[in-house]
């Protein structure tokens, strides 16, 4: 839980008094689940959920000590969540909180979504853009227009801004160069019961930048992978289980030349496995499953860091393979080389990096309703119910340009 909530801070402190203060507020909601999973929904549906009130006890004086840090409670996860900038006068309370600050009750209110900020552009509460378009933190501000589904609805924005790194983090804006024409379809799509592919794989066609995944039957409302229609005469009773409560399922939509939103639109979370949400949690690339709650809205891949990441692995495989190879022939000069074999022992596992490994940064995995990892019985996404996996076309088509690039070995 903890490392859902980060993923959806402001970016205005640092990600370790980030950390401190999510973990501060877990333990003091330890004994009220309902008031932890209220809080789970706004922050991760961007207030699309605002749920009942998350109260801590109120301290004598106000205010709550965070890492050596004192201020008041409401303030602190406003900023955290909504505005880093804010300043303690800035907020008022909705009309139905009932344990707002303002109202001097024995517990404090610091659902984020509980008050409105004052005194700021546009009059609801939410700051404009800064100067430039880019929001404290490094990351692009949150300027998401309405979605409109397949079926023509209008999806209200939640305001939710992307997932956020370490803060100071750079962020190159050079974009990934021009590999020909772009594909005629954005992405493909496979589903999967454990280790069984089902069905034949959904192509989304490059014209509609997005595709609804669900778990119902009837493919005529446009672009739509209905999961509801696939048959597998080997499903295990967990599949036939969890089939039934994708419902909505998910939404993914391509943003630019390449990068990838995703909506939970189920009344189930589903768990998510991105390159690019491992790199906002400061976590190692596949090192994470990140658990995305039921109407959250949030950037699950950046292409023009898969770009950077691609061609930084490659060029350190083609390095690695070549300095293998002159270390093995005992080439390299040096008290560290005895006869050669040691150095290549060491060059190895980079060396062996291969297009497989690359491969895997131009997709993301999702399971619906079962998630996987340490947390959970399922060691792998293999071991779930179902999931998909979806391949970004225009990312494959960039990481061939990178490998056409790679000088001959």
């Amino acid at each position: 839980i903890v490392h859902s909530l980060l993923c959806h801070r402001q970016g205005g402190d640092s990600e370790a008094f980030a950390r401190r203060a999510i973990q501060s507020l877990l333990r003091k909601l330890k004994e009220k689940r309902d008031e932890l999973d209220a809080l789970v929904a706004a922050v991760t549906s961007g207030g699309a959920q605002p749920g009942q009130c998350v109260t801590v006890q109120r301290t004598l004086d106000g205010r709550l000590q965070v890492a050596g840090r004192k201020g008041f409670p409401h303030v602190i996860y406003a900023r955290l969540w909504r505005w880093p900038d804010l300043h303690k006068n800035e907020l008022k309370p909705v009309q139905f909180c009932q344990f707002a600050f303002d109202l001097k009750c024995d517990s404090v209110c610091v659902n984020p979504y509980h008050y409105e900020r004052v005194g700021t552009p546009g009059g609801s509460g939410e700051p404009g853009p800064p100067p430039g378009g880019i929001a404290q933190g490094g990351s692009p501000a949150p300027l998401i227009p309405p979605l409109t589904s397949p079926a023509g609805l209008s999806i209200p924005s939640t305001g939710e801004t992307p997932a956020r790194g370490r803060r100071g983090a750079p962020r190159e804006p050079a974009q990934p160069p021009a590999a020909g024409p772009r594909p005629e379809f954005w992405c493909s799509i496979a589903y999967f019961e454990q280790d069984v592919q089902v069905g034949e794989i959904f192509k989304v066609p490059s014209s509609c930048p997005s595709v609804v995944v669900d778990g119902y039957v009837d493919p005529s409302g446009g672009a739509r992978f209905c999961l509801g229609q696939l048959s597998n005469v080997q499903r295990c009773a967990a599949s036939e289980r969890a089939r039934l409560h994708i419902g909505k399922g998910v939404q993914l939509e391509r943003r630019g030349e390449g990068d990838v939103w995703m909506r939970c639109r189920s009344e189930h979370a589903v768990f998510v496995q991105s390159f690019y949400l491992d790199r906002e949690a400061g976590r190692a690339p596949g090192d994470a499953v990140h658990k995305v709650y039921p109407g959250a809205h949030i950037k699950v891949f950046d292409l023009r860091q898969c770009h950077r990441q691609m061609q930084q692995q490659a060029a350190t495989a083609q390095a690695a393979a070549t300095a293998q190879a002159a270390a093995v022939a005992g080439s390299i000069p040096g008290p560290g080389s005895v006869g050669g074999i040691a150095p290549a022992i060491g060059l190895s596992v980079a060396a062996g990096l291969g297009v497989d490994d690359l491969r895997r940064l131009c997709l993301v995995r999702l399971s619906f309703v079962k998630g996987w990892g340490p947390d959970y019985p399922r060691a792998s996404i293999t071991c779930t119910p179902c999931w998909i996996e979806v391949h970004l076309h225009r990312a494959l088509q960039l990481l061939d340009h990178v490998l056409h690039a790679l000088p001959d070995a």
